[in-house]
């Protein structure tokens, strides 16, 4: 039996949601829990504050539980998610008008879209995924320290929408990532749906009677996320770990997503930045014209100006490590910021997300102890399906 202690400390690593201040060292707190909390303690997990959330943040060695993602599989608890369902007969119209890309283009049932929900002035209320399943149906997953904002901001524009916004809390959430996550999850999942789940095609989503299987992740691998009822998040836990998936904790899946250039709301981007500057460009949808969303206007006027900030990868050609907030100084050109920074397992080397000052230039600087350490400016990602995607 493992004696667990919960502390709470402010990660500056992980998913989407820093927030807050350190509490006073040794001080001990209940966070809310998941379905799978239980088998975490069992486990002898190393339990963590995250977004008011008991998570855990590794099982003994993050680096092992990394590479296992790249290599072979890991099951990730994301239940602290919040998942929402959109239904109505102007469901489609609504969140054409709540998000930046248009619920449009899904056309297939079950189908994914990667967006942003923007403020009037542009800023990032929060990114989510958006399933569809037909005109009058969607599902939306969005981040779990940022719910009660995201819960009061869609509520407050359905109100013009004959559409209902319902959080779904009675769901546990298991992504299951790495190059063998599916086929060893497969073995897991009800007889009757594994073959459709494994004919999904990427940023795909099937409905198997109480299970919602998608072909979707933050790690840069293939896996898939699974939505299922609370009681049974333990039990498919405890099969998907027997079958070889190696239990894994939020310290791993911030150096995956970070590898995989994936952004982290409250880090990467905020209400304060644009997606224009976030790296997000793409996922913001410009036709047709006369759609109207929620920051196009803002955003329209941002894309004229030249001197926007570019959202690059930096990589550290030397010795010591990148870390969020340190200073980015281009000669001649003007000084950034890193937004996301840390050591890639992967690449045996320190990487970053910065946001820079405008300017074609694929060298900088940064400031590192008071000395100006040189960095390549790069493109991320930095590593896809276990692979470097730049040249170290």
């Amino acid at each position: 039996m493992f004696s667990v202690k919960t502390v709470r400390v402010t990660l500056f690593l992980c998913t989407q949601e820093q927030r807050g201040l350190p509490r006073p060292p040794g001080a001990v707190t209940v966070g809310k829990r998941t379905p799978l909390y239980a088998a975490h303690a069992k486990a002898g997990a190393r339990i963590v504050d995250f977004g008011g959330w008991d998570m855990p943040l590794h099982y003994g060695s993050q680096l092992e539980e990394h590479h296992a993602v790249r290599r072979h599989a890991g099951a990730f608890d994301v239940s602290h998610m919040t998942v929402v369902d959109v239904d109505g007969e102007q469901a489609s119209e609504y969140l054409r008008y709540l998000l930046a890309n248009d619920v449009a283009r899904l056309t297939v049932s079950g189908k994914a879209l990667y967006s942003c929900m923007l403020t009037p002035d542009g800023g990032v209320v929060d990114d989510l995924i958006v399933y569809f399943f037909d005109r009058t149906h969607y599902r939306v997953v969005v981040n779990a320290a940022t719910r009660d904002k995201d819960l009061a901001w869609m509520n407050k524009q359905a109100g013009d929408f004959d559409v209902s916004v319902t959080e779904r809390p009675e769901t546990a959430m298991i992504a299951v990532q790495g190059p063998a996550a599916r086929q060893l999850a497969a073995t897991v999942i009800p007889q009757k749906w594994r073959q459709a789940a494994l004919a999904l095609k990427p940023f795909m989503a099937l409905e198997a009677d109480e299970l919602f299987i998608a072909r979707t992740g933050y790690t840069g691998e293939d896996g898939w996320e699974l939505i299922l009822p609370a009681g049974q998040g333990d039990s498919y836990w405890k099969q998907f770990v027997n079958s070889g998936i190696r239990p894994c904790g939020l310290g791993a899946r911030d150096t995956l997503r970070l590898e995989a250039g994936m952004n982290l709301y409250g880090t990467d981007m905020d209400e304060t930045t644009s997606p224009l500057e976030s790296g997000l460009g793409w996922t913001i949808a410009w036709q047709p014209d006369e759609r109207d969303f929620i920051g196009r206007a803002a955003l329209t006027e941002m894309r004229a100006r030249k001197e926007r900030r570019r959202f690059c990868g930096l990589l550290l050609e030397g010795r010591g490590v990148l870390r969020n907030h340190l200073r980015i100084v281009i000669d001649g050109v003007g000084e950034g910021e890193i937004t996301s920074g840390g050591f890639s397992p992967t690449l045996q080397r320190s990487i970053a997300l910065a946001r820079l000052p405008a300017g074609d230039y694929d060298r900088a600087q940064v400031e590192i102890r008071g000395k100006l350490i040189d960095v390549r400016v790069v493109k991320p990602p930095f590593v896809r399906k276990g692979v470097a995607t730049i040249d170290i």
